[in-house]
């Protein structure tokens, strides 16, 4: 489904660790929205809700809604860290196209 590298699941684990109250994992979703038609959604998550398909990496939880599922299948989740860029980058094989920004992606 969705896969997390060895880079982001770090970051991610670091970010966890400062909240103040626990966190299960990160939520990954999509929602109709942005510059063209769906918009990815990214947030801490205090738990896994009914339905959720669920994976682990580096000790990292991720939770992906069923709505939200076929839009994500094959998505891989990365933290990069450039002189233009820095944060979460994903990369669809779902997305045919993408806006410039990358938040937003519209499927076939």
């Amino acid at each position: 489904m969705v896969t997390l590298t060895e880079t982001a699941s770090r970051k991610l684990s670091e970010l966890m660790s400062q909240q103040a109250s626990p966190v299960a994992g990160l939520r990954l979703s999509v929602r109709q929205g942005g510059c063209t038609g769906f918009q990815y959604g990214m947030a801490l998550a205090d738990s896994e809700e009914p339905g959720d398909w669920v994976g682990e990496f580096g000790g990292v939880k991720v939770f992906v809604d069923a709505e939200s599922a076929p839009a994500l299948k094959g998505v891989e989740v990365d933290w990069v860290e450039s002189l233009e860029n820095t944060g979460f980058a994903i990369r669809n094989p779902n997305a045919v196209r993408s806006c410039g920004c990358g938040k937003s992606f519209e499927t076939h």
